[in-house]
């Protein structure tokens, strides 16, 4: 039972923040979302405190009172190994001040390529890309705080995202925005072979209820997914949603390299392209047996983050 003390810190409030912040909210949790600016379109009820989060006086003071603490933030893509440890280091720091246990929203960085064999929980962290080095290490350094005691940690995985606010994703604004107004959607990589992507609000879903579940704890659980499907047959959804005729432009691993001595997003992509040059299927079934399968079937999870896109123009 919630109580007034009972209160859940959302650090993030980007696309899976801001879902994660939603989901605890509608199910009458008292929610405190954290970000620099101190401000965001929460709903009504939700504070939002603003601070450096690599702070851990800041943070420290963000977690008074909370009894679960989601670390949710995300830094730029090419600044990860300078800021994305010291944040996960203050949250932790932070939530183990207030004794609240700590959810993390990860992603799959730490795995090496599979050539195509389903990516599973126990797999070592091998990743030799710069990011996946970085992912891998803090995972570690999260699962070490659980085993000293410091405090009590979960971490949920995800693949590549789309839904609502989903803009920076490979499945976001340059695909979804396109499919609007019927122009080509632009995608890395090989659009025919399998990919695992994951819905924003089950990505929150799965977040609340590692939040909830004692027997999350101390383990990394990849987040349920609709049934992998080609990129292709991904963007073909999208635009029957969107009622526009299918048109896709992929950028091979040249092109890429051309652009990304141009564009630093693009370069730090670079290193990730074998996510999409080989079938990146995510086996989510420990969850779905554990916790139930929460997945939104594909086409209502299209339906809806196309709806969003046209009530958000660019």
């Amino acid at each position: 039972m919630t109580t007034s003390e009972d209160i859940h810190v959302v650090f993030g409030t980007g696309a899976i923040g801001m879902a994660l912040i939603e989901e605890l909210h509608a199910s009458g949790k008292h929610v405190r979302a954290v970000n620099r600016s101190g401000s965001g379109d929460v709903p009504n009820g939700v504070n939002v405190l603003g601070g450096d989060a690599t702070s851990s006086e800041f943070t420290r003071a963000a977690c008074a009172d909370a009894s679960a603490v989601y670390f949710c933030l995300n830094p730029p893509y090419t600044s990860w190994p300078e800021l994305f440890p010291p944040l996960q280091a203050a949250v932790i720091d932070g939530a183990a001040s207030a004794g609240a246990k700590l959810v993390v929203a990860e992603n799959l960085y730490m795995y090496p390529p599979m050539n195509g064999q389903p990516l599973t929980e126990d797999l070592p962290y091998t990743a030799t890309t710069r990011k996946g080095a970085v992912r891998g290490r803090m995972s570690e350094n999260l699962m070490a705080a659980h085993e000293s005691g410091q405090l009590r940690v979960t971490a949920g995985r995800a693949s590549d995202y789309f839904g609502p606010r989903g803009l920076l994703s490979a499945m976001g604004e340059r695909v979804f925005y396109p499919a609007l107004v019927g122009r080509k959607a632009q995608v890395m990589g090989n659009p025919d072979v399998l990919h695992t992507y994951s819905y924003i609000p089950d990505i929150a879903k799965g977040l609340a209820i590692l939040g909830e579940r004692d027997e999350a704890d101390g383990q990394a659980w990849h987040l349920p997914n609709a049934p992998a499907i080609t990129t292709r047959q991904f963007i073909d959804h999208v635009y029957n949603a969107a009622g526009t005729a299918f048109g896709i432009s992929a950028m091979p691993r040249w092109m890429v390299n051309t652009v990304g001595l141009f564009n630093g997003n693009v370069r730090e992509l670079k290193e990730m392209l074998y996510e999409f040059e080989d079938p990146f299927v995510v086996d989510d079934s420990r969850f779905k047996a554990t916790f139930g399968d929460i997945a939104t079937p594909l086409p209502e999870a299209i339906d809806t983050t196309v709806a969003w896109f046209r009530a958000n123009p660019k």
